[in-house]
């Protein structure tokens, strides 16, 4: 975790040619490799524990690269991996002879490494910090975060290592070689490696993984979080083919607190259990260590519903223009609540805009009364969605009377009005403008028809044909919508 360990370079774990002698290991000290050093405290953990090893003379040489073939044969002692009956990954300059043979052959079935294009491996090439960031990820298991943005100038888009770079960049493992930079082309030394492997030792155990399986699912969905400050929450897939297949998430944890995640899943077989889970999780340190906590609930949180009439904005110095009061009923008329509390909208820039709390499924029609005198009524739909912990809510401004007006250089000439869309709506025009009045009657659509319009109107490129109007009941109340049907001319021509 970041506040646990800064890890400076992207790295793996080394693999020395010559293993050091017992007593030098058992004695955890290297000559060369002093406590002032920001990887001495891993490389003589790591040497203790038989990980990694010195030369002959006694030294460690932590300014040294490591070969490819040193990274699998550590990784695969870390992670106790099994080399029997493993699959020849039949790379040209690796055989059955070579010492990292069962090693490489085991990281490559894995997934975790891969070869060159041109069939070879490259067991004595040095490993550059990209190739060390994307193994890492793969050896350990841990979370892969997709669509990087940060601020490695020198890790391009193009890069395929990128998402291992940030993720171990995310994870707190690498801080780059300059806040800029991460120096992807780089080789990684053997100070780096061992503290980048004791890092990933330690970051692992903090993680709590979730599998798809476990719920008796083929993968998850609709992965979601509330405050996102408190842990992170990865979709991952266990098919290296299908990156994007969800079959696991990580929760990683960021600091101290509870939040909620939600998800749903796409069922293996027939089931009667719900497709879907909700929980608080509770993340805590306990003794150093981070401990993570779920508690299943099928709470559901009240709800902000945003009143805003008609999209109206205000000008930088215009006063805001308050509510005086906001009474809440059902849409067949049944008071709720004559007095509903409210607050401005966030936005300062919307007028006519206010925030009230739902805690309910239902229609509900809204009435505000604002302080210069008009009164609006919104409909009000809140659905209550089980697999989250909001209401999904849908808000419509009543409109009891649509004036649309069309640009004023636009020749229309006459218009049209289909037979019975009377008995729908009134449609009225004001004499030698484009302003038309409707207001309605009842349910129902129609289509007002610009027959005489004469194409594309001077000063202007749109091409108006005629206008649609529909009429629906919400509630008690009748609401007209209209909208001009057009194109614009310059997509054509």
């Amino acid at each position: 975790m970041k506040n646990k360990m800064i890890a400076v370079l992207g790295a793996i774990l080394l693999a020395c040619s010559v293993p050091v002698s017992s007593s030098a290991a058992g004695n955890s000290g290297f000559p060369d490799v002093p406590d002032s050093k920001h990887f001495a405290e891993a490389v003589n953990e790591l040497a203790s524990r038989n990980i990694i090893g010195g030369y002959p003379d006694g030294t460690f040489r932590p300014n040294d690269s490591i070969t490819r073939g040193q990274a699998a044969a550590i990784i695969v002692k870390m992670t106790k991996l099994p080399t029997t009956n493993i699959k020849d990954p039949k790379f040209k300059d690796v055989s059955t002879a070579n010492g990292y043979y069962k090693a490489i052959a085991v990281l490559a079935e894995k997934g975790v490494i891969n070869g060159y294009g041109d069939g070879r491996f490259g067991p004595n090439d040095s490993i550059t910090r990209a190739q060390m960031a994307s193994i890492i990820i793969k050896a350990f298991e841990l979370p892969l975060y997709r669509d990087p943005d940060y601020g490695f100038k020198d890790v391009v888009h193009k890069n395929g290592h990128r998402d291992g770079i940030y993720s171990l960049y995310q994870l707190g493992l690498t801080t780059g070689t300059s806040p800029t930079t991460f120096s992807p082309n780089a080789t990684i030394t053997r100070g780096q490696a061992a503290k980048l492997l004791k890092a990933a030792e330690d970051v692992k155990p903090g993680i709590l993984t979730m599998h798809a399986k476990d719920f008796k699912w083929k993968r998850f969905n609709n992965v979601s979080k509330t405050n996102s400050n408190v842990f992170d929450v990865v979709a991952d897939s266990e098919i290296p083919s299908q990156v994007n297949l969800q079959t696991k998430i990580h929760i990683v944890p960021k600091k101290e607190g509870t939040a909620t995640l939600t998800f749903s899943g796409v069922a293996s077989s027939e089931t009667s259990d719900k497709s879907y889970r909700k929980y608080y999780v509770h993340v805590k340190k306990v003794n150093g260590a981070w401990d993570i906590s779920l508690e299943e609930t099928e709470d559901i949180y009240s709800t902000p519903v945003e009143l805003w009439k008609h999209y109206e904005r205000r000008d930088n110095n215009e006063p805001f223009i308050d509510a005086t009061s906001i009474t809440l009923s059902t849409a067949e008329g049944e008071l709720v609540n004559d007095r509903v509390g409210f607050k401005r909208c966030e936005n300062q820039s919307l007028q006519y805009c206010h925030v009230i709390q739902l805690d309910q499924p239902g229609e509900f029609i809204a009435t505000v009364t604002y302080a210069d005198g008009k009164i609006v009524r919104y409909y009000v739909s809140s659905t209550e969605i089980k697999e989250q912990f909001y209401y999904y809510i849908h808000v419509t401004p009543i409109k009891s009377e649509e004036v649309l007006s069309i640009w004023e250089g636009a020749k229309l000439g006459k218009h049209v009005l289909p037979k019975g869309s009377e008995q729908i709506a009134t449609v009225t025009r004001d004499p030698g403008t484009n302003v038309f009045r409707i207001t309605p009657k009842k349910p129902g659509e129609f289509f007002v028809d610009f027959p005489e319009a004469k194409g594309v109107s001077q000063g202007n490129h749109r091409v108006y044909y005629g206008i649609t109007v529909k009429v629906r009941q919400l509630g008690a109340y009748l609401h007209v919508d209209a909208t001009v049907s057009e194109e614009d001319d310059m997509i054509f021509n």
